[in-house]
């Protein structure tokens, strides 16, 4: 190791210890084990450029092992990133720019919100599915515009996640070749060696799944990690796997313990740690100039890359303008309005269909018009309705096809149309059955987090599945995905609220959705409309009325018949159909009174899931026709009669409210 390498090695590792002992809080041993890998990765290998750290043919580093979070931060500092010494003096406090675990978004030079371990490796996975898939579109000979690497950096606790076991299989049979993984392996995880639950081979596992693997015995040794990566990224038919054995909090008096796993080394430990390094100074967040322009200099290179990229990609332009001009729509967000003006997407026969089978023709309707929709099912397609027709597979014999097939995979599915999105250029879709969110719940929740819109088509809504059981009959999932911020959850009552649920995942630009579909046939009702992108609305009654009955998905239309029954004796009512209650709740206080007045105490809702979304809705004097036990096995409509959502239990309850 020559000097100025190894003095820039060892000064991500004391940036790194100093940010977490000034915020006495954080994890020291995997920057001072892994520094050198993601010196050698960084330096020698990456494609970046910090004048523009959105430029699209980056190559992306992601940080699975998103406690060692001080490494990342001390690297997007010393190369120049908007991350100072005062952010990284700032660790871990509120409103920093260097949160405890990396956040996209917030902070910048990171690609993608880790953390939850084995997450940012299986949001990776996504992004190399769709380099691959926008190399395949739009590479020409001569022109390789879309030709980045994804790293991922992982820990022993990210091989032990079972989502890692789910992503890395698919990246293995779909022969993501520009994917590389560099695995940290220390043997220590928080309560000591991993051999208390982790004695695998884990690149046997690896060239299992398809990947060429690597091994690298020494952590320290720069020359060995350059040639492994090297190698990697030469073989571009299949994903890579690189070992390399690391001591976890090199060089600290706690090297090779758990101890220095997620605690400050304290102020001896700090200071033996420098003796140890032959580090120049004592001072906390001291860098050598020498340090930052060996930094400086290499980021310069980055981008001079970018600039040729440019000038190759204005070439690219004039000889294939039809593509360039495709690569523009592609990533360009879509309007409400250029949706809602094509009448066509919003014109059903007026007979009974699934919601399901509607937001299968809405995505064929859109597919040839917004070329860059993208998604599968896991392995679920022609329940969730998701294929689009006329289109190939995604699979490593072709990586253009347009239908993905995520396999029986929910939560690394989720995690992976996460990165698809994140990468850019493409409206992803996930599906599954509405139930089985519970196992893409986690991902989900980072949808969110990091402000990324994908779709997620979760069919079988309700216990209308019918005789598979209550295993696979949702009750408590409406309440779940409502509880998360930043989350539209969207269940449409017909064809037409199902149509203006595309429109609302189409277009929009930081929260996920989730289109919440019947597979029983739905009759189509008079009012729905455009006002569903409102998230509630009146679809029957007037002005005037004792009773108001909310309801979502198939309930509407049974509580519109409710409605017309009581009105039969005597009693008023007004219904509103409530596909989103999000967004209702972002309406103004003047709209939502128009639709909800608070003069109308008399409620009622209807919908065959937890009552416990609707306690704001429902009031003090509010009636619930809910279901807060399990299902059962049995015909839809057996089933719908067994628990009362028919019309005469809720005229019943609404009477016996009313007195």
């Amino acid at each position: 190791m020559v000097s100025i390498e190894k003095l820039a090695v060892n000064t991500l590792r004391t940036l790194s210890v100093d940010a977490v002992q000034q915020a006495n809080s954080g994890h020291p041993g995997m920057p001072l084990g892994a520094a050198p890998i993601a010196y050698t990765l960084w330096a020698n290998h990456m494609n970046f450029d910090v004048k523009d750290s959105k430029w699209i043919n980056r190559d992306r580093f992601i940080l699975s092992a998103g406690h060692a979070s001080a490494l990342l931060y001390s690297l997007l500092h010393v190369f120049g990133y908007d991350v100072s010494i005062e952010d990284l003096k700032d660790f871990r406090q509120l409103n920093s720019k260097t949160a405890g675990h990396p956040e996209f978004g917030h902070t910048d030079g990171v690609e993608a919100t880790t953390g939850p371990l084995g997450a940012g490796l299986a949001t990776a996975v996504g992004m190399a599915m769709a380099q691959e898939h926008l190399a395949a579109k739009y590479n020409r000979p001569g022109y390789d515009v879309v030709d980045n690497y994804t790293f991922v950096l992982s820990g022993d606790g990210c091989m032990m996640e079972g989502i890692t076991s789910e992503a890395s299989s698919l990246a293995g049979t779909l022969e993501l070749g520009r994917l590389i993984v560099i695995y940290d392996s220390n043997n220590i995880t928080i309560e000591g060696n991993t051999d208390l639950a982790f004695k695998e081979n884990v690149r046997a596992r690896y060239e299992a799944y398809g990947f060429e693997t690597f091994l690298v015995e020494d952590g320290n040794d720069l020359e060995a990690i350059n040639a492994a990566i090297t190698a990697a990224k030469a073989n571009t038919d299949k994903p890579s796997f690189i070992e390399v054995r690391t001591q976890i909090g090199f060089g600290s008096p706690k090297e090779g313990t758990s101890g220095a796993h997620g605690a400050p080394l304290g102020v001896e430990g700090v200071k033996s740690l420098k003796e140890f390094l032959e580090y120049p100074s004592q001072e906390p967040f001291f860098v050598p100039e020498e340090v930052y322009a060996h930094y400086k200099e290499i980021a310069e290179e980055g981008t001079k890359t970018h600039e040729v990229w440019e000038e190759m990609f204005s070439d690219y332009s004039k000889e294939y303008p039809e593509l360039a001009q495709q690569w523009e729509k592609d990533f360009t967000d879509i309007t409400v309005e250029e949706l809602i003006a094509n009448k066509e997407l919003f014109e059903f026969e007026n007979k009974a269909i699934s919601t399901r089978v509607v937001s299968g023709m809405m995505l064929n309707r859109l597919k040839d018009t917004y070329k860059n929709i993208f998604g599968g099912s896991a392995d679920l397609a022609s329940s969730n309705m998701t294929a689009l027709d006329g289109e190939t597979s995604f699979s490593s014999e072709n990586y253009g096809g347009r239908n993905l097939h995520f396999g029986v995979r929910e939560h690394a599915m989720a995690a992976m149309g996460n990165g698809l999105t994140l990468y850019g250029g493409l409206k992803s879709y996930v599906a599954t059955f509405f139930v089985f969110a519970d196992f893409l719940k986690p991902m989900a929740r980072l949808s969110s987090l990091m402000n990324v819109p994908l779709t997620y088509v979760l069919t079988h809504d309700s216990i209308g599945v019918g005789e598979d059981g209550p295993t696979h009959e949702p009750v408590e999932q409406l309440t779940m995905l409502r509880s998360q911020p930043n989350f539209y959850t969207f269940r449409p009552a017909d064809a037409k609220e199902t149509a203006y649920g595309w429109v609302l995942a189409l277009t929009s630009k930081t929260t996920p959705v989730g289109l919440i579909l019947s597979r029983q046939n739905l009759p189509q009702l008079e009012a729905t409309g455009e006002d569903a992108l409102k998230g509630g609305y009146i679809v029957y009654g007037k002005e005037n009325t004792d009773v108001a009955i909310v309801a979502t998905g198939s309930e509407v239309s049974i509580s519109i018949d409710a409605a017309k029954a009581l009105e039969e004796e005597g009693i008023k009512a007004r219904v509103i159909s409530m596909p989103c209650l999000e967004l209702f709740n972002e309406q103004s206080k003047e709209y939502q009174e128009t639709v909800l007045p608070r003069t109308i105490t008399n409620r009622a809702v209807v919908e065959a899931g937890s009552s416990l979304s609707w306690g704001r809705i429902l009031g003090f004097d509010g009636v619930a026709v809910t279901l807060d036990g399990f299902g059962a096995s049995g015909k839809g409509d057996d089933l719908f009669k067994y628990f009362g959502f028919t019309v005469e239990n809720i005229v019943e309850k609404v009477k016996a409210n009313l007195k």
